[in-house]
């Protein structure tokens, strides 16, 4: 069985009599993107604190990149990369003397430091603003920024928390492809986010993190499937051919106004085939049909209750 790049047991956190984190389990295997997905407060950004070794649990076995987070915590720092909710980048400095402060702090030797700072700016397209102070920056050029001096060191497993936040729509979109280029080229990653769409657009595997416990976890897919409420809509421009329908589709619910059905359905292949042979064998044919099913929205109210959790704007959705 191949050993996960982060691995969790009966992970725990409190501060004074609050609990933070109770008791959680995590496996993430390598390569791919984990989103621990909750509203602020749920407890993501310790659990980033704990892995990266910049804070202590109370309890839990813990592995990061086949590492003793108890037993070697520099073993983990060298093999890790974190990107925190505010960025590390010194407004003061030029870019490239960002990225060189960081060649320098991982001791790399001042020919490969600059070998490094030239592929990396010019990976995350900042040769041209490389030479300016990065508080001219904007917020996703700072963004970028931040998460290439993350790569200086060469991790293999990056810590990324809330890394959207406060981006612009185009500035998330160049922020998505930028973390599934790095999973491309054989980095895992650990992604929190307070996004629905985000999660469900970057993530192999997503945790709903909810009162300090893990509520679910599971693909987008199979999490949606946890929800009741996926139906195929079939709508229909000739009365006859909608009363036929209904005849041949028991237990759908009518529209009569509109001469639309809608059909429950799980949204998968089979189920969708067999709503279609059933419209085939009574000689009918639907002018739309439309398949909904639960999305991660659906999932987080019926996981948690319906705790507040923000909204991307329309437009970073698929």
């Amino acid at each position: 069985m191949t050993t996960p790049a982060i691995a969790a047991r009966g992970l725990r956190k409190s501060y004074g009599d609050k609990t933070v984190l109770d008791g959680i389990d995590l496996a993430v295997p390598a390569g791919t993107v984990f989103s621990l997905l909750g509203p602020n407060g749920a407890g993501k950004t310790t659990a980033v604190k704990i892995l990266s070794t910049l804070v202590t649990a109370d309890a839990g076995e813990l592995h990061v990149a086949g590492h003793d987070l108890a037993a070697d915590p520099q073993a983990v720092r060298a093999a890790i990369g974190v990107t925190g909710q505010f960025s590390a980048v010194d407004g003061l400095i030029t870019g490239e003397e960002n990225m060189l402060l960081m060649a320098d702090l991982h001791h790399l030797s001042r020919r490969e430091g600059r070998r490094v700072t030239g592929e990396l700016l010019e990976r995350f397209d900042l040769v041209e603003a490389s030479k300016k102070p990065a508080a001219t920056y904007s917020g996703g050029m700072r963004r970028r920024l931040d998460i290439a001096m993350t790569l200086v060191g060469g991790p293999r497993v990056i810590f990324l928390d809330e890394p959207t936040t406060g981006l612009d729509p185009r500035s998330r979109h160049t922020m998505w492809q930028i973390i599934r280029e790095l999973v491309t080229g054989g980095v895992t990653v650990f992604l929190t986010t307070q996004y629905l769409e985000e999660a469900d657009q970057l993530a192999d595997r997503i945790a709903v993190l909810h009162g300090g416990r893990i509520a679910a976890e599971g693909s987008a897919g199979e999490l949606k499937r946890l929800v009741p409420g996926g139906h195929v809509r079939l709508r229909f421009t000739d009365p006859a051919a909608y009363r036929s329908a209904a005849l041949a589709l028991p237990g759908t619910t009518r529209d009569d106004e509109a001469l639309s059905l809608q059909v429950p359905s799980d949204g998968s292949q089979r189920d969708l085939r067999s709503v279609l042979d059933r419209l085939d064998s009574a000689g009918v044919e639907a002018d739309e049909l439309t398949v909904h099913t639960p999305d991660l929205d659906d999932v987080f109210f019926a996981l948690t209750g319906g705790a507040a959790i923000p909204h991307q704007p329309k437009e970073n959705a698929r």
